[in-house]
């Protein structure tokens, strides 16, 4: 890769997309500011890399929840928390000898090209699939040139939601061909696997044997979801969204009329419910 020196025509990228040098020094004064907040502010000279984890992740949530709202305005602002966490960890890194921003943006920069031979290399794809699959294999490649043997399923976190994490490994399997041949087949699956647990609640199988059956119930949908381009992640959310904002609505009119859902009557809550999807649509 080319130097932080270089010329702009050794670059390995067009010319056509290098930031402007404003931009650059926006970014330039972030960093300079984190640093001085590490030596000047007594709350942020006192974090570690442990003490502050959790708001990173608190901050993702942060972006997800103002992309489903679709605002933008609010995106730009918690994509900017979330790269104050990645200054603020590189700081930390830094300040202990450990690594700096620098080799932060060198490591994504080298992944990013390496994995990606079609575009910065010799070789010709169009295909998004195919090219997601050159990903996964690049990168096992990649780890299988390490001293110690890995599993094709590393670097999937173990804190990730549950059905994200089922996504991620499916994909990484699938990556490495261990997939269902088509759609059909991973339906079969599904099918299989609602009849394997309607039997084991009807059988009156053992708690912890339900709830095994269930998670391969939820494991086959993730599966077949891959199939069809959805993200079941984001289809869960949108669809718990939905349905609390139409239980809020069946909430709201009770209260307006000095009743409580709980009291209601059954039939009066279908109406309003279906008023709340009827507003929606």
């Amino acid at each position: 890769m080319p130097t932080p020196n270089s010329s702009l025509a050794d670059k390995i990228y067009e010319s056509q997309f290098a930031e402007p040098a404003e931009r650059l020094e926006a970014f330039a004064d972030l960093a300079a500011i984190v640093k001085q907040l590490r030596r000047d502010c007594p709350w942020d000279r006192d974090q570690t890399h442990e003490s502050v984890k959790h708001l990173l992740i608190e901050e993702v949530y942060e972006v997800v929840e103002a992309i489903d709202n679709g605002d933008w305005d609010e995106l730009a602002a918690e994509l900017g928390d979330v790269l104050l966490h990645v200054l603020f960890h590189a700081v930390i890194a830094e300040e202990g000898g450990r690594f700096t921003l620098a080799d932060v943006i060198e490591a994504e920069t080298d992944k990013l090209v390496r994995r990606h031979p079609h575009v910065f290399g010799d070789a010709a794809r169009d295909d998004a699939d195919a090219g997601a699959t050159s990903w996964e294999e690049i990168k096992q490649q990649e780890k299988n040139g390490e001293a110690e043997p890995s599993s094709v399923l590393e670097g999937v976190p173990v804190q990730l939601p549950a059905l994200l994490q089922a996504q991620r490994v499916q994909e990484k399997a699938a990556g490495v061909g261990f997939d269902f041949p088509d759609r059909d087949e991973a339906w079969q699956k599904v099918q299989e696997e609602v009849g394997e647990f309607r039997d084991s609640v009807e059988g009156d199988q053992s708690p912890e044997r339900q709830q095994q059956e269930f998670g391969d119930l939820l494991f086959a949908l993730v599966n077949y979801a891959r199939y069809m381009d959805v993200t079941p992640e984001n289809a869960l959310r949108e669809t718990t969204g939905r349905f609390a904002r139409r239980f809020q609505h069946v909430e709201s009119r009770l209260s307006a009329r000095g009743a409580s859902i709980d009291e209601a009557d059954l039939s009066e809550v279908r109406r309003l419910w279906e008023e709340a999807k009827g507003r929606e649509e």
